[in-house]
């Protein structure tokens, strides 16, 4: 089988703040994300998480209004710097986003290795990396069979986890994770939080959720994002889960995890 890197990276995020234009939308957030942990970040819809996500492999800098002042470190490493090739640093954070996106044109083989091609990497044994990188998906024995059909014949469940294999592929060291379950049925959503789970053996993973009990379930830590009229957003409490569900500092916080509102 192929092997890929067998050590997370850390990952963290210094005094981040974002615009979109004149509009302030993130101030002043810290976070670090230890290596082989999962961090969640909550908070409702507008306060900054899906944004402050993009910022952690420099997707936000794909905006053209966006700004950003701060650093992202990689094993210490500043993502920002100007000696940092962007798609080197989206090679190493991967990215899944909220509605599975394969490429609609590509058999289910092709999507898997279809970051290599983009990317101008070489593998010496493709047939293996699809085969490792559907299994670390948790996708291989319901798809084994059928490699070459289009990757829209699978179900919205199956769909997600063949990006989560093109992503894998790829051997990131960190795997970004924006809602990945919001269009899921129950079945779909217990199969990827188990795949999570596995996946931060190898890797650190930080995921944006409205699912309060999937936050609980799958992530180490939690960090409870929240923004004001007129104040960009920020992070209001962060900790490890179990803290931040069943004895928050911030009454905010309390507030939220609870269902008082969002």
């Amino acid at each position: 089988m192929t092997k890929f890197q067998e050590t997370a990276s850390s990952l963290s995020a210094e005094n981040i703040s974002v615009w979109f234009g004149e509009r302030q939308v993130l101030q002043d957030v810290s976070l670090t994300f230890p290596a082989n942990k999962v961090t969640a970040l909550i908070g409702p819809s507008g306060c900054g998480k899906s944004t402050f996500l993009r910022t952690l492999n420099r997707m936000h800098e794909l905006i053209p209004s966006a700004g950003l002042a701060g650093s992202v470190l990689l094993d210490g490493q500043d993502i920002y710097d100007p000696k940092m090739n962007a798609v080197d640093v989206r090679i190493k954070i991967g990215m899944v986003f909220q509605k599975p996106n394969p490429f609609p044109t590509m058999s289910i083989r092709e999507n898997v290795i279809s970051g290599l091609k983009l990317s101008g990497r070489k593998n010496a044994n493709p047939d293996e990396l699809v085969e490792t990188s559907l299994r670390r998906a948790s996708i291989w024995n319901e798809v084994k069979d059928r490699l070459n059909d289009q990757a829209l014949s699978l179900s919205g469940g199956q769909q997600q986890r063949l990006c989560i294999a093109r992503s894998l592929a790829m051997d990131p060291r960190v795997l970004l994770m924006d809602e990945p379950c919001s269009a899921l049925d129950p079945g779909s959503t217990r199969r990827i939080e188990e795949t999570i789970q596995e996946l931060s053996e190898s890797m650190t993973i930080v995921i944006v959720t409205h699912n309060m009990q999937q936050a609980q379930r799958v992530s180490d830590q939690t960090a409870f994002f929240l923004a004001d009229d007129n104040v960009p957003g920020g992070v209001v409490e962060f900790g490890e889960t179990e803290q931040v569900f069943n004895q928050p500092i911030d009454s905010r916080t309390n507030d939220y995890v609870n269902g008082h509102f969002g």
